[in-house]
């Protein structure tokens, strides 16, 4: 058997997180798995070897902790995200059930109506920055409401989802920093997303509503929360911004959907695709496994590198342009893959088509007048966006 290749890059510095697509192609161009010295881990950084692991949770499993350290891991034991199945079979099914397509139908009427009316705001003024004004509206007036958390403390969501994906880095200056804010969330989570303080009927009550017919154990409840305070909102949020982003700068682009709206889900996945709101996330490797003849040995982790996945040369040509007519959009890993796809990403793509097509009927050409990126150990985003429409 081989040695995987090692290698000295570093994933998590701040200049990597900004552009770190020369990185992963170096580390595509090294192997289908790479050693990282940096991090005592594995990294599988092309698209074919990211989605068999994704497929093999026997292999790579989730209930092993899907961050890149310890603590965080431990803290989210299972939960939805760190668990496999049957486990795992049994709490989605809790928290899909109001997330799935036809639970989602008669929710399109209001978020349509509420996309035309911020959109029709906003391009009346004629500037506005899309990561403050535009992206977060529908997640935080809509979303939050629908789940039905109280009010008090609900104004930290916005700090708490970002804080919550750094933790997921390896331990470093943004982890530990992140550590004592996710304990707010946890304590919210805990005091305040309980029976009688929860909204009847929200998406929150429902959790603690299968509990009580036996369903769930009512411990895991509390823990269930994070998947509707934090993957709600700034995946959806960043996806928005990154769309628009893109489209600034490749009018072109807007030109094929402002022609044609039938063409903005295949928009939407091609802007996920090539800027992923989460970069990577994390997989125990619970036995021995061989890749191209490297093996990776049971207790090892592996670090699964979407967003190079969705830029691989070898799955996609000229991976690097924004193509809207691009073919193959939909198999993109940007929402996970498999038995832990994004259970929320029906509500994202409504939420992000119903605000792009509200703007094709008002907007012809974006102008990009400052941009400024976020910086996050998983998360991949911009933080201000101010456009001008015309």
């Amino acid at each position: 058997m081989a040695r995987a290749p090692s290698s000295s890059l570093e994933l998590f510095t701040t200049e990597a997180l900004l552009d770190p697509f020369p990185i992963y192609r170096q580390l595509r161009d090294l192997g289908p798995v790479v050693w990282l010295d940096a991090y005592d881990m594995f990294v599988l950084p092309r698209y074919a070897e990211v989605r068999g692991a994704l497929e093999n949770w026997q292999v790579f499993s989730s209930a092993g902790g899907v961050t890149m350290n310890d603590e965080m891991n431990e803290k989210l034991k299972g939960g939805l995200l760190c668990s496999d199945p049957p486990t795992h079979d049994v709490l989605r099914k809790v928290i899909e059930r109001p997330l799935t397509p036809k639970a989602l139908s008669s929710l399109r009427e209001r978020v349509t109506a509420e996309a035309e009316t911020i959109v029709e705001r906003l391009v009346a003024k004629g500037t506005f920055d899309v990561a403050t004004e535009l992206a977060p509206h529908l997640p935080v007036s809509i979303v939050s409401e629908l789940v039905g958390l109280p009010e008090e403390g609900r104004e930290r969501m916005l700090d708490w989802a970002p804080a919550n994906f750094d933790c997921f880095g390896p331990i470093n200056a943004r982890t530990n920093a992140a550590f004592p804010v996710v304990a707010e969330m946890v304590h919210y989570a805990f005091t305040q997303c309980v029976p009688g303080k929860l909204k009847p009927g929200g998406w929150a009550q429902m959790i603690w509503d299968a509990a009580d017919r036996g369903e769930i154990d009512p411990a895991i409840c509390p823990f269930l929360m994070n998947d509707y305070m934090g993957p709600s909102l700034d995946t959806t949020i960043f996806a928005t911004i990154s769309a628009i982003w893109l489209f600034a700068r490749h009018p072109q682009e807007w030109d094929v959907v402002h022609e044609n709206p039938a063409l903005l889900p295949q928009a939407i996945n091609e802007a996920i695709r090539i800027e992923s709101p989460i970069q990577a996330f994390s997989r125990y490797v619970a036995e021995d496994h061989e890749i191209d003849g490297v093996v990776l040995p049971e207790g090892s982790r592996a670090i699964l590198l979407f967003g190079s996945a969705n830029r691989d040369e070898r799955r996609w040509e000229d991976p690097d342009h924004f193509q809207v007519n691009r073919r193959g959009t939909n198999e993109h890993l940007g929402f996970g893959f498999g038995e832990h796809q994004c259970v929320g990403n029906n509500l994202a793509r409504m939420e992000i088509r119903a605000l792009l097509a509200a703007l094709t009927k008002r907007v012809k050409r974006f102008e990009l007048r400052e941009m400024e990126r976020s910086v996050n150990n998983v998360l991949r985003g911009i933080k201000k966006c101010v456009v001008s429409v015309h």
